[in-house]
């Protein structure tokens, strides 16, 4: 089962759709896929009522797909997460997971248009494995009761701008990470309880048809509920946040690729979890 919000931006619709691809109209259930309902045991009611029959059947027909959760309240990222990222990167794998934050409003749907901002001259991809927030997580004791906290899983691109996010901002990096689209997300949330091992997912880029990633979440420096249980000890992380971990190597930064330009394509999938795909448009 997957969670899916279909319609323009600003009036997406819930949907769940069955692991043979056929889409269902969740409305009866709840107005949308967002923290309230992935807090009341909304997986586990999309669930029954998919397996009820009470569901209407609908056709994506071309609309657009939104991101899988609504208005998050917060996007928390990790940097130099995996060992071979950290590696061609030249810098030495972190002690600790390092923190950083998008603005939430960059969080756009899995094809939606990547908006180069104006000036920008180093535009980058990077996949990442997203987690999505179902309960409120805050002094977490144990990797356990993280796991508990954690409602599924999406795929994201945390689209940076690398002038902007190293000589810009002046020694943290979210000027390079918050611009308008910056955050492609989705195309549906995969239940936690439908994904055997987060740490053993591939995950891969492509851009123009050409790879640029292609490795495993098992290259992770710190897993995913080692690292929900870490920021909890930092902040309150609560339902609909969404958490993204970490890209692996083979981003334009490590100097072998060229940058993203206006008519460029990416395209990301993790196992498991769908593809998405963006145009590189330029502002204006």
């Amino acid at each position: 089962m997957q969670l899916l919000r279909l319609g323009p931006y600003g009036s997406e619709r819930p949907a769940v759709r069955t692991d043979d691809g056929i889409l269902y109209d969740l409305s009866p259930v709840t107005r949308d896929i967002d923290g309230a309902f992935l807090n009341e045991d909304g997986v586990a009611r999309a669930r029954s009522a998919l397996a009820a029959g009470t569901l209407t059947r609908v056709d994506s027909d071309g609309r657009r797909i939104g991101a899988p959760v609504a208005r998050p309240g917060a996007v928390v990222c990790i940097g130099l997460n995996y060992a071979a990222h950290a590696a061609e990167s030249d810098i030495p794998p972190p002690e600790a997971p390092v923190v950083f934050l998008k603005h939430p409003n960059t969080v756009v749907g899995p094809y939606d248009d990547i908006r180069a901002p104006s000036g920008a001259s180093r535009l980058d991809w990077e996949v990442e494995l997203a987690v999505v927030i179902g309960r409120r997580a805050r002094y977490l004791d144990s990797p356990e009761a993280a796991a508990g906290c954690v409602a599924g899983y999406a795929v994201a691109n945390d689209v940076s701008e690398r002038e902007f996010q190293l000589e810009h901002s002046g020694g943290q990096w979210s000027k390079g990470k918050c611009c308008e689209t910056f955050n492609p997300l989705g195309p549906w949330l995969v239940p936690a309880d439908e994904v055997r091992s987060p740490q053993g997912l591939g995950l891969r880029s492509w851009v123009n048809g050409e790879v640029r990633q292609d490795s495993s979440t098992g290259d992770m420096i710190f897993g995913v509920h080692h690292l929900v249980r870490h920021l909890s000890r930092y902040m309150v992380l609560d339902p609909g946040d969404v958490v993204i971990t970490g890209t692996p190597e083979g981003v334009a930064l490590s100097g072998r690729f060229g940058y993203l330009a206006a008519g460029d394509t990416v395209r990301m999938e993790i196992d498991g979890l769908g593809v998405q795909e963006q145009r590189v448009v330029s502002t204006g």
